[in-house]
């Protein structure tokens, strides 16, 4: 290569490293993020991510090669993806929330050469570190655990010994590493949750993830003055790519936190003046319940995002009463970087439970089975053009070809537009139930339950095997504290906001569901574990 192509590389590519080199260049005394007590601006995190990248460097890694990341919410995550994605390097992060097996498999589908991980995930990676031939390197972060048995532990295992993260980076300089990366080079592998096969890496190149990050600066109004609490995890695309990376675009600060700590919180909003905050509705419904929401001055929030799933109206429009800032929900999936489309916050009570409108960047429409585009009300699969899609499924063909059919990326959701071009989100294609010859959306029974009774605190609708209706529509709910609910009532009381056959044929209270690490509840796991709810009942 021809050192006139390297420079106009350097110049003119497309990298998400970059965004932090050049905000750093613009406010390198602005506060970039607080993980604890660490305060870092934005000159010392810059110098801190091309110091790790530099010793990678030395270290051998470079365009094209896959590390690992096995950590929790933390400055070395952070530190970690930027010098990767400066580097040109892939990097891989892997859900906290896997088991062994599951580490295993991406570490050896990825053909990670290195792996850093936290102290408090060291066991759940010793069993890989002799199964899995390109693994070279493994990486120590101090995390949350112990530190010392962590490494002593891995030492034992790691045929080339373990590295200190911090000993690893204070061996590199901080000067910008120049490195040829294209555009559409891999930035991030992120594993989907399998729950009939093995996971999908979904390969995300440099561009798709730096115009979905412009894509949500415009959409969520991203400034230098935002200061948002990271609290979901870093190795979902919702928090990583949704939240942090635009962020770091524009220059605003981010708080890191490990978990969501609703007295953490809330305290955090008022101390720090937070901004904008992303949770799961199931969060915002317990801030909500909380004895210390009105202690609180929460007035410096200008916004509140949520995502993986609509909001039930009644909790909506508590949330906006009390919380007396904007709500929007983002939607979208890690295939698309995530984010498709916005419901906003001038639309959350004329529209309630849609999933919004189209958004800059992503062309969005309804299609049907043989590849036509739909009219409204009309529904069928959502499919999106755009920027943001993936570059592909890793080393899996197959799957990105049935993924990209008829020159549109299938997301596998159904839905519909509305005359005012609204888009509503019916169900998942699998969560779709087929109950006595008709298909009965599992969120519309959701949304019908929430507003029937308002002691519920969760729900989700599945369908289990049943005799006579093939599939029988079944609630798995968890009451309010202190709350006790008859299921004839509340069933009764649906009923009166669906058609009957829609209602489900029994509620089953818990008091806690399987959840991914992201929070959402694993339907798949409920339908498992009930599958033989309703075998000899003869129920009706």
């Amino acid at each position: 290569m021809d050192l006139v192509t390297e420079n106009r590389n350097i110049i003119n590519r497309l990298n998400v490293g970059d965004t932090l080199t050049r905000t750093a260049w613009r406010m390198p005394q602005k506060l970039a993020v607080v993980d604890g007590e660490k305060r870092l601006t934005y000159e010392e995190l810059n110098q801190q991510v091309n110091k790790l990248a530099n010793s990678l460097a030395v270290h051998g890694y470079k365009r094209g090669n896959r590390i690992s990341l096995l950590a929790g919410n933390s400055l070395e995550f952070l530190l970690t993806y930027y010098a990767c994605a400066k580097l040109g390097v892939v990097c891989v992060p892997i859900n906290t929330g896997w088991g062994a097996d599951e580490i295993r498999y991406v570490l050896g589908h990825s053909k990670a050469q290195a792996v850093i991980v936290e102290s408090q995930l060291a066991e759940k990676l010793l069993s890989s570190l002799d199964s899995v031939e390109t693994l070279k390197e493994v990486v120590l972060a101090p995390g949350v655990g112990d530190e010392e048995l962590s490494a002593n532990q891995l030492s034992e295992r790691a045929n080339s010994g373990v590295q200190r993260f911090w000993n690893l980076l204070d061996e590199g300089d901080s000067s910008e590493p120049l490195v040829y990366v294209e555009d559409r080079d891999p930035l991030t592998y992120l594993y989907t949750s399998g729950t009939t096969s093995a996971p999908k890496g979904v390969v995300g190149s440099h561009l798709s993830i730096y115009i979905e990050s412009l894509t949500c600066v415009v959409e969520s109004g991203f400034s230098e003055s935002e200061r948002t609490v990271a609290m979901m995890p870093f190795f979902h695309t919702a928090q990583l790519n949704g939240v942090i990376t635009p962020t770091i675009m524009v220059g605003g600060t981010i708080f890191v936190a490990r978990t969501f700590d609703p007295t953490a919180l809330l305290e955090t909003i008022e101390r720090e003046k937070i901004s904008f905050i992303f949770g799961l509705p199931m969060m915002y419904r317990i801030m909500l319940d909380h004895p210390d929401l009105h202690k609180r001055d929460l007035s410096s929030l200008r916004r509140a995002l949520y995502a993986m799933a609509p909001m039930p109206d009644k909790d909506l429009r508590r949330a906006i009463e009390e919380f007396k800032c904007e709500f929007a929900l983002g939607f979208g999936q890690t295939e698309m970087a995530p984010l498709t489309t916005v419901f906003k916050p001038d639309d959350q009570l004329l529209y309630p439970g849609s999933v919004g409108s189209q958004i800059i960047n992503i062309q969005t429409a309804i299609m049907d089975e043989n590849g036509n585009i739909l009219s409204p009300d009309e529904v069928g699969e959502i499919v999106y053009r755009g920027p943001h899609a993936m570059e592909g499924y890793l080393d899996d063909q197959n799957a990105t070809s049935k993924a990209f059919q008829y020159g549109w990326f299938h997301s596998g959701d159904t839905g519909h537009f509305d005359e005012n071009g609204i888009l509503w989100f019916d169900d998942r294609t699998k969560d779709v139930i087929k109950t006595g010859g008709e298909n009965v959306a599992s969120i519309e029974v959701e949304k019908a339950i929430y507003a029937a009774e308002e002691g519920i605190m969760e729900v989700v609708v599945i369908g289990l095997p049943h005799d006579r209706w093939g599939e029988a529509i079944t609630a798995v709910a968890i009451c309010r504290e202190g709350v006790t609910l008859d299921p004839e009532q509340v069933i009764a009381k649906t009923k009166e906001r669906i058609a009957s056959f829609k209602a489900p044929k029994a509620i089953i209270f818990v008091d806690q569901m399987p959840r991914t690490a992201t929070g959402k509840v694993q339907k798949h796991l409920l339908r498992k574990e009930y599958k033989d709810y309703y075998q000899g009942s003869g129920a009706y």
